[in-house]
Order: structure tokens, then C-alpha cells, then sequence
């Protein structure tokens, strides 16, 4: 075992180190020496041999060069100090920066990244591309309601009744990566139904159906980019039969992974509201499920008759219990 060698009893006949210095100085040589057992370090590498690094199956990035970016913004602050409107604004501390424009420089710079941050953590990418991720490079924009009220984002919550008519769809491109020729899109969507090829429905829309009892649902878009057109053995679905709308986004994009890109990405919560009990009665033609959860009773501790330290509500836990409790009643 570690330090077995010690005599515990006699500790202060060991040698001094006199100094943090010199302790610091045998620490360090002392953990770069082997040992027979596995250290916490041993075992941290050992899981990041065996694990395996997701794939980015999304589209190349080209940066511009780091010259390039330096004297364009010279360029621009250049142009800035020359603006006496604006230098005066800035001197009276009076000047805006229209958002518009902060967030369009966003979403060419570290937008992409972020919305990749933010799929990784509602588990995006881990429940459709197991071992697979990809940057959105393209700016993908999804609205419910007339007056596109109802926006879909990344992560936001938004009710079936909002979701109950097909969105607007539109995107932009990203210059990043964004070459001379044309290219095709196909939108996918989680949203039972909805999937969109060059302007063509494959799948007509049908709006959310979170079953009640079952929390929050995610419900994804996903805009894929196409070197040519694709022929599809789907047929059109226009009924209301969840088997004939079963999909999986990794099958089909396996199948066709050589002329697709996932390229865009937006995503919304949902959880269940009466508009969804009409969509099973109706549209579907089946029982609603009805899914209950029994919560165990909240657990607190047994009452000090002095809690020290405590707000006053610490003796709101304990009243109308069957155990004897202190308090002001």
C-alpha cells in the first residue's frame, strides 16, 4: 500500500521539508514515479482510449485568414473615426448599436457554435446521429401564426395550440462556406410529419401531440443540404397513421448520406394542452394516452427545536404532520 514503508508511530523523526518549495518539488517527483496500483489518472485514460470521438458530418468551414480579418477591421475603425456623428455619439455617450446588425455579425461568427452547444445539451445530436454532430452553417428560420408570433429557436417552449398550423420556413446562408453554385435542400422535422424536398411535400403537417403526463417534447428541423436530386422510394403520405409516419432522421440519412449535408437547425419544447386531446379524438381516430406519475412525499429531516440559522419558513415543513413539532401556531 501507499507510504506502507512509514513508521506512523514515530512521525516526527521524519525528515522536514523546510520549505513549500522543496514539498512541492517531491510531490511532483513522486507522482511521475510508477506504482502497482492504478491511480485516478490511470483509470481517466483508460476511458479516453476506449472512447471513440463523435464524427462531424456536417459542412466544411473555411475561415478567413487571420490577415484578412485584421485589416478589415482596421478598415472599419478607420471608417469609424472618420464619422463625426458617430464620434461625437460615442463621446456623449449617447451611440446604439442597432441589434440587427449584432446579430447577423453572430450568427457568421460564433453563432453556429453556440447553437452547437446548446444541441448538445437538450440532447440533440445524441438521440438523431448517435456518435455524429454537425455546426449549422446555415441560418435556419422557423415561425408559427400569421404574424410569425410564434417563433421556433433553440430549446424555446411553445404550445400545440401555437404549433397547430404548418410554419413558415425560410434560411440564409452563411459566406463562410457558401460556394458559387446552387444547391438543394431538404427540411426534416420531428414534428409528426412535414418533410420538405426542393420545395415538394413528402409528408403533410400535423401538429404536436405530446401525450399528457409525459413532460416536455422536443421537436426538431433539421435543413439538409443536396448535391443533386434525390429519388426517393417514399411515397407522399397524406393520412394520419403514426405507423406510415414512422421516422428515423439516421436511417434515412445513412441511405443517402453521400448527397446529403446536414446543414441548419432549430428546435422548440412542447408539453401536452387540450388542443392535443382533439388531435387524437379527431386526426388520429384513437384513445388518448393518459400517463400518471406518482411522486414519492418530499423528504425533510426531522425538526430541530432550535434550528439555528434557519428562515422562518423552516417550521412551515413540519406542520400538519403526525410527528411532534416546535413552532408558533
Amino acid at each position: 500500500m501507499p507510504n506502507e514503508d512509514i513508521d506512523w508511530t514515530q512521525l516526527d523523526s521524519l525528515e522536514k521539508y523546510l520549505s513549500y518549495t522543496r514539498y512541492v518539488r517531491a510531490t511532483e517527483e513522486a507522482d511521475q514515479k510508477d506504482v502497482w496500483w492504478k491511480t485516478y489518472r490511470k483509470y481517466r485514460e483508460e476511458e479516453n482510449k476506449e472512447a471513440v470521438e463523435p464524427v462531424n458530418i456536417g459542412l466544411p468551414y473555411q475561415r478567413l485568414s487571420r490577415n484578412t480579418e485584421v485589416k478589415e477591421r482596421k478598415m472599419v475603425m478607420l471608417e469609424n473615426k472618420k464619422n463625426p456623428e458617430m464620434e461625437r455619439d460615442n463621446r456623449l455617450r449617447t451611440f446604439r448599436i442597432p441589434l440587427d446588425i449584432v446579430k447577423a455579425q453572430w450568427q457568421q461568427t460564433n453563432g453556429p457554435y453556440h447553437i452547437k452547444r446548446l444541441a448538445e445539451h437538450y440532447g440533440v445530436y445524441k438521440d438523431l446521429f448517435p456518435m455524429a454532430y454537425f455546426v449549422p452553417r446555415v441560418v435556419l428560420h422557423a415561425a408559427y401564426g400569421e404574424d410569425h408570433s410564434a417563433a421556433v429557436h433553440y430549446g424555446n417552449h411553445l404550445t400545440p395550440s401555437q404549433a397547430a398550423q404548418a410554419p413558415q420556413i425560410h434560411f440564409e446562408m452563411n459566406i463562410c462556406w457558401m460556394a458559387e453554385q446552387e444547391y438543394l435542400h431538404w427540411l426534416v422535422g420531428n414534428v409528426p410529419g412535414n418533410s420538405v424536398s426542393s420545395g415538394e411535400e413528402i409528408c403533410s403537417y400535423i401538429s404536436p401531440f405530446p401525450a399528457r403526463g409525459t413532460g416536455f417534447h422536443r421537436y426538431i428541423y433539421i435543413l439538409f443540404k443536396q448535391e443533386e436530386i434525390c429519388i426517393l422510394s417514399v411515397p407522399h403520405i397524406c393520412s394520419y397513421s403514426l405507423e406510415q409516419r414512422t421516422f428515423r432522421p439516421l436511417d434515412f440519412y445513412r441511405k443517402h448520406q453521400d448527397l446529403m449535408t446536414p446543414a441548419g437547425l432549430a428546435f422548440f419544447q412542447c408539453q401536452w394542452d387540450q388542443s392535443v386531446s382533439y388531435t387524437f379524438h379527431t386526426l388520429l381516430n384513437m384513445r388518448e394516452p393518459v400517463f400518471e406519475y406518482d411522486r414519492p412525499p418530499v423528504y425533510h429531516p426531522p425538526q430541530k427545536k432550535y434550528p439555528h440559522g434557519q428562515p422562518l419558513r423552516y417550521l412551515d415543513r413540519y406542520r400538519d404532520g403526525a410527528e411532534k413539532t416546535y413552532g408558533i401556531y
